[in-house]
């Protein structure tokens, strides 16, 4: 059997989340929405319970809960939601990194050619962490936001999202944060002040196709957030739509499901880590990101005078692995994260990614991934 080490794409559904799932699809099937039967008040109340344990994984308020349909439209909806009171104020510079996923990088991008905003876009450093102090240095008095992802999703390094909360907490400036692959695993960090934070279910075991933007008050000022979608106000018309019940309590059930569990995962995540990084130490390798600053389950590397291509195909009867974002990856290009941090060439040309998620990778053992990159490597000169 193929061992699955690409949980940064996507994760298996747990079982208990995939029977939650069934329930509300074949027996309580109601409409949230439905207001004249008890169909639709079990599936309504459902809905509250599982708003109420997001927003309390945040430390935010049931009615900042926003459900959409992953990260990817939480991202959309927060940054080019915000567009207008910029246009409105005068607001118009963005502040982002160049190792954003694609769900932040092409909506700011839009922005920046089509409605005339200024994007500065921030490079890590070899090591793969944007510092605050960089972006305070750019930060001026019309900037409208900062999108700064919370764990990159290439090399799993996390970026100081909860001090720059704190820092930008006293400005104007919004903070938008995409925690698709953090939600869960440093569940601390997102509880700083963060005004507005994407979520998605499939990084966690929960179902593909749900997540959610928190949009956290200042106060009692909500964030200025215009709808990018319109037809039936739900979700506080920013996201209108029949809710999708059966996917909302896949989530709240993974969500509480990792919860529980957190400490065992994170445990089990670091052995793996470990076992694998003393297996590699048969081969020449470069570890991608500052191993000071990344989560546990995640490992980047590059292997001297060897196409990760190539590895792949050799492996690929044995482990599901993947050279970067599962949104870029078919396109085989160079990581735009590994080019962002100043590696080599033919480093950011041959990042391989691995990432686990115990139990579900428990089994999986490093030593003929080793023995092959072995084979297939050059003699040292």
């Amino acid at each position: 059997m193929v061992a699955y080490l690409d949980v940064a794409a996507t994760t298996r559904v747990d079982p208990q989340v995939a029977e939650v799932v069934l329930h509300w699809m074949t027996e309580d099937f109601g409409n949230a929405g439905s207001r004249t039967h008890e169909y639709g008040a079990r599936a309504k109340k459902a809905v509250q319970q599982a708003r109420a344990f997001i927003a309390h994984s945040v430390g935010a308020r049931s009615e900042e809960v926003i459900f959409t349909s992953g990260a990817t439209e939480s991202n959309n909806i927060a940054l080019l939601g915000l567009a207008p009171h910029g246009e409105l104020t005068g607001r118009k510079h963005i502040i982002t990194s160049a190792i954003e996923h694609k769900a932040v990088l092409e909506p700011l991008t839009h922005l920046r050619d089509a409605r005339g905003f200024e994007v500065d876009f921030l490079s890590p450093g070899p090591g793969g962490r944007v510092t605050v102090d960089a972006v305070l240095e750019r930060l001026r008095s019309d900037t409208l936001a900062v999108s700064l992802m919370h764990v990159n999703n290439e090399t799993g390094v996390i970026q100081p999202v909860a001090e720059l909360a704190e820092k930008l907490r006293a400005t104007p400036t919004y903070l938008h944060v995409d925690a698709a692959q953090g939600y869960g695993k440093i569940p601390a960090d997102l509880m700083a002040p963060i005004d507005l934070i994407s979520i998605s279910g499939h990084k966690i075991g929960g179902p593909k196709g749900v997540g959610a933007l928190i949009t956290r008050r200042r106060g009692w000022d909500k964030a200025p957030l215009e709808p990018i979608m319109f037809g039936g106000g739900q979700e506080r018309k920013l996201r209108p739509g029949t809710l999708a019940v059966p996917l909302i309590m896949g989530l709240y059930e993974a969500a509480k499901l990792f919860a529980e569990g957190h400490s065992s995962w994170e445990r089990q995540a670091r052995e793996m880590r470990e076992r694998i990084l003393a297996a590699l130490g048969t081969t020449r390798f470069h570890l991608n990101g500052d191993p000071e600053h990344i989560v546990p389950h995640i490992l980047n590397v590059s292997f001297d005078e060897l196409s990760a291509e190539a590895l792949i195909v050799r492996l690929k009867d044995q482990v599901a692995i993947a050279t970067g974002s599962a949104c870029t990856s078919a396109s085989y290009t160079p990581s735009h994260v590994l080019q962002a941090m100043g590696l080599d060439e033919a480093v950011a040309a041959n990042g391989l990614r691995l990432s686990w998620f115990p139990p579900q990778t428990a089994e999986f053992d490093p030593l003929p991934l080793a023995e092959t990159v072995s084979r297939m490597q050059p003699p040292a000169i």
